[in-house]
Parts: C-alpha cells; sequence; structure tokens
C-alpha cells in the first residue's frame, strides 16, 4: 500500500526552507506579509522623489551659502563620505564653534520616525530650519536667507522653474533640501539581500544577528531603519549621569520621565559612522557595543560575542545613494 500523502516521512520529504517561501513574496505563508518573521525589513530598492527638486536640493546642501561665515554647509556634518554623518564627536559650526552633540547621519533619516535625537523635527522640511538658524551652527536669520538667494545669480531662476513663484522662500528651501535628504536612501545591504533570499550570510554575522536578537538588541533597533522609530532609555539597566545640555528628550518636554531619553539612532552603515552616542563618547564600533550591553543590558559581551554582533552590523552597509553620482 502506498504511503498517505499526510504520513509524517512524505510531509518531512516536503518541508522547504522557509526562505523559498520568502522568494515567492511571503504567498504561501497564510496570514503573514514579507519578512514578518524577522524584526528587520530591508529598505526599499526605490523611494519615490521629485527629481528636479532633490537636485536643486542636493546643490542647497552642499553650499556654504547657508551659514553666516559661508564656511558651513549642510554637508560639513553630514558628509557623505562618512556614511552622512560627522567624523566628529561633537560637531562645529560657523567660525568653528562647537555644539553640543553628534551629528547624526542624513542617510535613511526619511524612514526616521521624528529627526534630532530629541524628535523636536516631525519630518525632514522641518528639520532643515533648526540648524540653519542656530546661532553656533549656521546662524542665519530669516531676512539674511531671503535676501541671499534671492540675490543669488542662478537660484530665483530654479526657483521659479519648480514652485512657480516669483521670489525664492524659506519653505521652498526647506522642501527642496527634504526632496535630496529623501533621495539618500541606501539600499541592498548585505543583510537586506539575506533578507530577500539572494544569498546566505557566513557563520560570524549569521551568529551575530542571532546574538542580536537573543540579547534584546532587536527590541530597540528594528524595521527599515534598525533604529529611528521609538525613544528609549541610555542606561535602562545600569543608569548613566543625566546631562541637561546633552539634547534628550525631557529638554523639549520637561518631563522629568524623559531624562536620558533619546530616539533610537539607525544601525544602517552604522560601520561608517562613528564617533558613536549621542554625545560622540564612544570612538569606536566595539567600544559602543560594550556601553550599551552594559548599561542598557546589563552585561558585559565576551570576545567571542563582541565579534559577532560587529560581524551583524558589517552588513548594514547598503549602497551609496545613487542621487550623489548624478550632477
Amino acid at each position: 500500500m502506498s504511503k498517505s500523502h499526510n504520513d509524517p516521512a512524505n510531509i518531512k520529504r516536503l518541508r522547504l526552507p522557509w526562505r523559498f517561501f520568502l522568494l515567492l513574496g511571503g504567498s504561501l505563508l497564510p496570514g503573514s506579509t514579507l519578512f514578518a518573521m524577522e524584526p528587520i525589513q530591508p529598505i526599499p530598492q526605490h523611494v519615490e522623489y521629485d527629481k528636479q527638486k532633490a537636485a536643486l536640493g542636493k546643490k542647497l546642501f552642499f553650499d556654504p551659502i547657508l551659514s553666516q561665515d559661508q564656511t558651513v554647509s549642510c554637508a560639513t556634518c553630514h558628509d557623505p563620505k562618512t556614511g552622512g554623518a560627522d567624523y566628529r564627536a561633537i560637531s562645529e559650526g560657523i567660525f568653528n564653534r562647537p555644539g553640543q552633540m553628534n551629528s547624526p547621519t542624513v542617510f535613511n533619516s526619511y524612514f526616521n520616525f521624528r529627526q534630532f535625537w530629541n524628535g523636536r523635527a516631525s519630518n525632514l522640511a522641518s528639520q532643515v530650519s533648526g540648524p540653519l538658524h542656530n546661532p553656533v551652527e549656521m546662524g542665519l536669520t530669516l531676512e539674511e536667507v531671503d535676501r541671499r538667494l534671492n540675490q543669488h545669480p542662478e537660484y530665483p531662476r530654479q526657483f521659479k522653474s519648480i514652485y512657480g513663484k516669483p521670489r525664492v522662500n524659506i519653505d521652498d528651501m526647506a522642501d527642496a533640501i527634504a526632496e535630496f535628504e529623501k533621495a539618500l536612501y541606501t539600499p541592498n545591504a548585505k543583510f537586506d539581500r539575506y533578507l530577500r533570499g539572494e544569498l546566505e550570510l557566513d557563520k560570524a554575522a549569521l551568529d551575530g544577528y542571532r546574538l542580536f536578537k537573543k540579547i534584546g538588541c532587536a527590541a530597540c533597533h528594528n524595521g527599515i531603519n534598525v533604529g529611528g522609530n521609538s525613544y528609549q532609555y541610555l542606561g535602562a539597566v545600569i543608569p548613566v549621569k543625566w546631562r541637561k545640555d546633552q539634547g534628550d528628550l525631557h529638554q523639549r518636554t520637561g518631563d522629568p520621565f524623559d531624562k536620558n531619553r533619546y530616539k533610537v539612532p539607525s544601525l544602517r552603515n552604522i560601520a561608517l559612522t562613528g564617533p558613536y552616542l549621542h554625545d560622540g563618547s564612544a570612538a569606536s564600533l566595539d567600544k559602543v557595543l560594550k556601553k550599551m550591553a552594559f548599561h542598557n543590558l546589563g552585561f558585559e559581551l565576551s570576545e567571542d560575542q563582541l565579534t559577532q554582533l560587529m560581524a551583524f552590523l558589517n552588513t548594514l552597509t547598503g549602497d551609496m545613494p545613487a542621487i550623489l553620482d548624478t550632477p
């Protein structure tokens, strides 16, 4: 007699790896969606944006005309060569004035639920005006921004062709820069390709990812941006000293509950974006991992664990944004 299709032996032979179902778009997994089994989702391979606005925003992003002494541009603290972040622990603004915070990466910032470490900007366009008017960063008044842009030999014509207005205004300027920043996404990281079933991770990276989930890192670092979607405490288990000048959520809300609470940073391209943390106090990737494991998870990482986690994090480096290669 032939074996029934319900025979366990037959079922075992027909069992396929879960990655096979992901390659089919998850359609054979009842009640599930693609990548639903993982806390991290791939960055989309294409993000729609207005190419004309983004090209204008790119020019403004790299133009020091938007700083009082004309030495600082957006790219000064968000350098594409260093993963869209600042290589310095604390950023410097006009007249070499030191700031208070480490500049987070602008790459993939479109996927953040808020902008700045304390989330005081709800979107990319509203984020633009913060550094622009800050006396330490770029130090320009609304009136001076208006004068410089409207007296520029090229900007009035370019803005009129896109926005259809006789004069450049600060809202349209912020909109153009935000559109450029929207285009600064970094798809096709090795880990994204792993999630899409296109390749396998080596043992160290795969062990690191499993450890990342097991010890609780993924509780805060999840989603498309592997972070950037919640506020969490620095020192949740073993407290760190609070400093009122360090730009935490408390600075915005005034609520004691929010002391040492920050927007969780993205781990995308983290191998490129050191130094780390809101104050740049962790100079290297191994140091920030040790610090976060101790203060937020309550234990010290072994050397093997550190090696595995670093191997995984190195798979989060994606392609450079395509818009940077366009004129």
